[in-house]
This record gives structure tokens, sequence and C-alpha cells, in this order.
């Protein structure tokens, strides 16, 4: 078994020592680093546009502020990536992300199908942000660990305190569903 260990950390060794340059020329990891990049942009730049409509149709004055909490937070990570672009030495543009828009317009039809007014329809706007900020979950998350592949710690640490705001925004949404809406939906009957 020693022997299998120390094959496994010479492998990670070698692996990190040649990865460490991967940064610097045009490799396909960092094509496709940079691509995704560029569709986080994009997203992040439409969930700022996509916010003030989810809380325009919210009932819930804390789901209300939580929205325009996540607004603002939205505005600065897309800042955040334009850091993150400056430090690689790329333009910051956007590419359309086919899973935002998806889940976006996803939201838009729970806006569509529920009663205006209602708690069953901030049920439905919760889980509709919560289907973002996991998907945004997965993507920082495998952003920073591409960006230390690539040797890029700054850019790594810069998604990682975005990862971090995108869990604790999931964890609202969480709380505010499990405090209240949840329950008020559940005693809501449908208008005859």
């Amino acid at each position: 078994m020693a022997n299998s260990s120390k094959t496994t950390t010479k492998r990670k060794a070698t692996s990190v020592a040649k990865n460490m340059g991967a940064a610097e020329g045009d490799s396909m990891l960092q094509e496709f680093f940079e691509d995704s990049l560029k569709d986080i942009y994009w997203a992040e730049k439409h969930i700022v546009k996509t916010l003030p409509k989810m809380k325009k149709a919210a009932t819930s004055q804390e789901l209300k502020d939580a929205f325009d909490q996540h607004t603002e937070q939205s505005k600065g990570q897309v800042a955040r990536l334009e850091q993150v672009f400056e430090i690689l030495g790329k333009p910051a543009r956007g590419k359309k992300c086919e899973a935002i828009e998806g889940i976006t317009k996803e939201g838009e039809s729970i806006i569509e199908e529920t009663e205006e007014g209602t708690s069953t329809r901030d049920v439905g706007l919760v889980m509709a942000a919560q289907k973002v900020e996991h998907y945004e979950i997965a993507t920082y998350g495998g952003l920073a660990q591409l960006a230390e592949t690539l040797g890029q710690s700054e850019v790594a640490q810069l998604l990682r305190e975005t990862l971090e705001e995108e869990k604790e925004t999931d964890m609202l949404l969480t709380t505010i569903a499990e405090n209240g809406i949840n329950y008020e939906a559940a005693e809501e009957v449908e208008a005859e």
C-alpha cells in the first residue's frame, strides 16, 4: 500500500508542476476555463436584469428584500469577474449561458402560472432562485478549482469569494421558505 500512496503523491506533484505554467500558454484547459468565465459573466449580468422582476412578483417583504440584496451582490460579482478577466489579460466578454437562460425562463413561467399576491408564487420564486444559486455554486466551485490547477491563485480566491456568497444566498432562501412562506402556501386554497 505504501508504494501506491507514494505513486499517487508523486503523480499529484508532477501534475501540479506541469500545470503551474498552463496559465501561461494556450492549453485546451485554459481555453475551456476562459470560455466558462464568459458563460458565467453573461449569466451574472442576466441575473442582475432578472432579479428585479422576481422582486416585483414576490409577495413576502422578506423575499423582496432578499432579491434586492442579491441584485446588489450580483452587481459586485460582475465587477469581481471583470477583475478576473483583467488579471488574465482578457477583455470582459460574455457568452450566452443557455442554462441560466433556461432557468430564468422557467422562473418567468412560475410567475405566469401562479396567482399574484400568493405565498404559492413566493414558493415558486424561491425554488427558481435556488436553481440559479445551485448552478452558480457548481460553476464557481469548478472554476475556482480550475484556476488553482492553472496556477491562478489570485483568480481562484476571487472565484471562491463569489462561491461563498452564492452559498449564503442559497441558505437565506432556504430559511425564508422554512420560516414561513412554505407553511403559508400550504394553507392557501384555489379561488373558485
